[in-house]
């Protein structure tokens, strides 16, 4: 029977893009950027806390975040309600 795993996205910000082959052993890899110098990183949420620890531990990782996105509340109908928006006189 097929269940689907509960997952979280890390975003590791690196110092160089020769840590990214070791970033494979960690999770799934769903996007590079060579430029702003980080890795989106799909990782299991139960091994969540243990790969983070594990990750700020490698020397060529400046730090990890973890995604909001699974926190967000997907039936946004009031945005100044949450605090992500705050209305001003523009917006009559």
């Amino acid at each position: 029977m097929f269940t689907l795993t509960k997952r979280r996205a890390l975003i590791v910000y690196i110092s160089g893009k020769r840590v990214v082959r070791t970033l494979q052993h960690y999770g799934a890899i769903r996007y590079v950027s060579k430029r702003m110098h980080y890795v989106v990183l799909y990782v299991n949420q139960d091994d969540l806390t243990d790969i983070k620890t594990r990750l700020q531990k490698l020397r060529a990782v400046r730090h990890v975040l973890e995604s909001a996105r699974p926190d967000l509340d997907p039936t946004l109908t009031d945005l100044e309600q949450t605090g992500l928006y705050k209305m001003h006189d523009e917006d009559d």
